[in-house]
């Protein structure tokens, strides 16, 4: 039976060792040794980086379909009490087709708001499979450019002690192993806590944290962390230096977008116009008065002025004397 899913990682896997063979050549010709663990760790962290940066239209995409699927959730539960109780086919297929209806006429679903997730998971097996080989058989090389030699740099390459190919399973006695997985563990389970937190205390309206939606991401607000800090026990400390990197980048980035691009009538919304009425004023600019009436946005201190008539040089004349 063939390897389905060496098939389907095999591109991956090529792309992942091209990107961190590639930072791993810059940071050598800047100067540090290419065998030393750190060069590997920057190497790891510039591939999250640069997988996250092409996923940036993706999080766009995601973070305005939470926003949608939060504003119908109270038209889903509507539907969701029409048909409760009603098992048989002819109800379950209405419900269906009125709750894709839904969907559609907001453009959203619930499967967009975990695109980001969903992408990432491949690339990260890829990068843990290609780890995996280069550290029990470096002689073998990658399937791209990684070749043998760096394979083997990789295997036999340390970070504080801890060997990269280690995890707190394997950790042999090495206490450092446990010591820096335990670390990155706090460091992922808390930022993908302060994440979820941001998303819930200040990005959201009075409307929406009514919603049984809201209910949901809180219950997600304490498990997700807790899936970080079970499936790290047996991952090598490598491969969890992709997701402390993965998890930092998602904080800043989340912390951008609800600072500059807040769902509108959120505690962030209201913080983003304050800070924007303050900015005029300190500018001395005037300030814009909202209106939903004829002439709304026009500035409060504008004055009409009078048009000036033109004067012949007669009739100026005589007004001088």
């Amino acid at each position: 039976m063939p390897d389905i899913i060496g098939f389907i990682l095999w591109p991956i896997k090529w792309v992942v060792e091209a990107i961190m063979v590639g930072f791993h050549w810059l940071l050598t010709s800047a100067g540090l040794d290419g065998g030393a663990g750190i060069t590997w760790v920057l190497s790891i962290v510039g591939l999250t980086f640069v997988v996250r940066a092409a996923l940036i239209p993706i999080f766009v995409r995601q973070i305005k379909s939470q926003r949608k699927m939060l504003e119908i959730a109270p038209q889903l539960k509507k539907i969701q009490d029409k048909y409760k109780g009603k098992k048989d086919q002819y109800s379950r297929e209405a419900m269906s087709r009125e709750t894709m209806a839904l969907y559609g006429r907001h453009g959203t679903n619930p499967f967009a708001s975990c695109l980001p997730l969903l992408i990432q998971m491949p690339v990260f097996f890829a990068l843990y499979t290609v780890l995996i080989n280069a550290a029990t058989h470096p002689e073998n090389g990658g399937v791209g450019l990684l070749s043998p030699q760096l394979a083997g740099s990789f295997a036999e390459s340390q970070f504080l002690g801890a060997p990269l190919r280690a995890s707190m399973q394997s950790a042999d006695g090495n206490s450092m192993v446990i010591v820096l997985a335990i670390i990155m563990v706090v460091i992922m389970t808390g930022a993908q806590f302060i994440t979820q937190l941001q998303i819930m205390s200040k990005n959201q309206t009075p409307e929406m944290k009514a919603s049984p939606m809201y209910r949901q991401q809180r219950v997600l607000l304490y498990v997700l962390p807790l899936v970080f800090a079970f499936s790290a026990w047996a991952f090598p400390l490598s491969s969890m230096f992709y997701w402390v990197a993965s998890n930092v980048w998602t904080v800043v980035q989340q912390w951008i977008v609800i600072r500059n691009m807040p769902t509108p009538g959120s505690e962030a919304a209201l913080a983003r116009e304050a800070r924007l009425a303050k900015r005029r004023h300190r500018r001395g600019l005037p300030e814009i008065v909202e209106d939903d009436g004829p002439g709304a946005g026009a500035v409060e201190d504008k004055k009409p002025t009078q048009r000036q008539q033109p004067m012949g040089a007669k009739r100026a004349k005589k007004k001088g004397k």
